[in-house]
């Protein structure tokens, strides 16, 4: 199955030397590039790509704010923040703007090709290539609102298995922890998406963290 692929970089370098990597990989497909995050937002209405790359820094519509549009909308396009900054409040604004994975633009090339892969098949958090510190540092920050949410509804198994996620493991780490089939550990995922009314994986981490499942 080929992976659709939508660029969003004021940069023309950087758009360039992604769509060289991305055009030369058999399972991925370039869909379009914009130059701006309303042009992200109108581009991926249009062409309905699986994943869209987009950078923070845009003239106009910041790719934070155009990350939010995209996952409130209609589609079911993912978004991959990518920047050349590493500010916890990139961080923060991305994730919760809806974006399912968070990159910096000195990563290698085929890294940032295997992240898009992994978020295109919807097992995905942020790249190995960041650090953990910044995910751990954005979920002890405080969310507007509540201080602590309350997770209930969910069983004894089903809150280990959102703890293991917010930390950070993989489907397979789960499994191996657990001692359970990676089958039965997705369908997990599959109930506690349905019962927190969760979008992705990204928002499994951030309940878990506001519950205080999960802590540095």
């Amino acid at each position: 199955m080929t992976i659709r692929v939508l660029l969003a970089d004021d940069q023309p370098l950087v758009r360039a030397a992604l769509r060289m990597v991305i055009t030369d990989a058999e399972d991925l497909e370039l869909v379009g590039e914009a130059g701006t995050g309303t042009d992200a937002v109108r581009l991926t209405a249009e062409l309905a790509p699986d994943v869209v790359v987009m950078d923070i820094r845009m003239p106009g519509l910041d790719g934070i704010e155009a990350t939010r549009q995209i996952t409130a909308g209609p589609g079911s396009s993912q978004v991959i923040v990518l920047t050349t900054f590493d500010e916890d409040d990139h961080v923060h604004g991305a994730l919760r703007a809806g974006a399912a994975g968070f990159l910096v633009k000195d990563m290698a090339l085929e890294e940032i090709l295997a992240a898009v892969r992994v978020v295109a098949a919807g097992d995905a958090l942020i790249a190995p290539a960041v650090t953990r510190r910044l995910i751990t540092e954005f979920a002890e920050r405080p969310a507007a609102g509540p201080a602590r949410r309350t997770v209930s509804g969910i069983t004894d198994r089903e809150r280990e298995v959102l703890v293991l996620v917010g930390g950070g493991l993989s489907n397979t780490e789960i499994a191996e922890r657990l001692r359970l089939s990676t089958a039965t550990v997705k369908t997990y995922l599959s109930r506690l998406l349905a019962k927190l009314d969760a979008r992705d994986r990204v928002q499994l981490v951030i309940i878990a963290y506001e519950a205080g499942l999960v802590t540095a």
